[in-house]
């Protein structure tokens, strides 16, 4: 399971011209899953989600957490993170799980965020067609894999 996490000062999700989900404040979560995954990933990735500091406090300094400055969440699933551009031109997206594998990993890392956090969880809709707007604060993007635990 992957995720690419980007400090936001806000980000939105529309869906055919409407804005389904925003947040002021947080963390925008691109959440890749692949067939491999399991709950111990989504556990682990919440965990360290949730604890990560990487606000600014009074200081300047990276030391608070998302939950420590009431931020929110938003949650976007995008199976692209898994693609693999080894051979050729055009990416091979083998190793993202199918969705009947990732549709209950998705609402379960969703839930889970939602039950750790403190903090309010928004998403976008598992496969539909989105667009994401965001002003990325810093610019602070930070990349985890749960299977590459560094």
């Amino acid at each position: 399971m992957k995720v690419v996490l980007q400090r936001v000062n806000n980000a939105s999700v529309t869906i055919e011209e409407k804005v389904h989900s925003s947040i002021d404040r947080g963390l925008l979560i691109l959440l890749g899953i692949e067939h491999e995954d399991e709950k111990a990933d989504v556990d682990w990735l919440v965990s360290k989600i949730v604890g990560l500091r990487i606000f600014n406090d009074a200081e300047g300094k990276m030391n608070l957490s998302n939950d420590e400055l009431n931020g929110e969440y938003l949650v976007v699933s995008q199976f692209t993170l898994h693609a693999s551009t080894k051979k050729g031109n055009r990416p091979s997206y083998i190793k993202a799980a199918r969705p009947e594998v990732a549709i209950p990993m998705y609402e379960y890392f969703i839930k889970h965020l939602a039950t750790i956090s403190q903090t309010k969880v928004k998403s976008g809709v598992f496969g539909a067609d989105m667009k994401i707007s965001l002003i990325n604060d810093g610019p602070v993007t930070i990349i985890i894999d749960s299977k590459n635990k560094e």
